[in-house]
């Protein structure tokens, strides 16, 4: 593969450098459990073909836009994900893209991920110990 050559797929991959690094000083500046909790679901979203470079930089701008007011809002990261991380990273991403191949153990480490992002944010006592006992 040439360099230029790589160097579009990686641009199509993560966008202009310029709002790739941007986006990365926007999650560095998270708490903690939301900054495990968007590098997680940013591998993750590494998987799918990204239709352009800009819908690509934009998906990830989004997603550093939900985690910050998430963060901002005292939201917990289960309520901004779900039960189930792979389902939630699968439906943001098909706003973006047309698809991709999600290897098994992609699915899986996203799920670990997330639940040690919420395991972060239990040890600093950001979450309450009820959490929604609706039934």
């Amino acid at each position: 593969m040439s360099d230029g050559e790589k160097n579009g797929f990686i641009s199509r991959m993560i966008g202009p450098k310029k709002r790739w690094r941007a986006y990365r000083a926007r999650v560095k500046e998270l708490p903690e459990n939301h900054r495990t909790a968007v590098e997680a679901i940013e591998r993750y979203l590494m998987h799918f073909v990204p239709t352009d470079e800009d819908s690509n930089a934009s998906m990830f701008e989004d997603l550093a836009d939900l985690f910050a007011q998430a963060a901002a809002d005292g939201t917990p990261i289960r309520e901004i994900v779900g039960e189930d991380p792979v389902e939630f990273a699968d439906t943001f991403a098909q706003n973006y893209s047309e698809g991709g191949y999600v290897p098994a153990r992609a699915r899986k480490q996203l799920t670990d991920d997330i639940a040690r992002a919420t395991d972060i944010a239990h040890a600093a006592g950001e979450i309450a110990e009820t959490e929604d006992k609706t039934a």
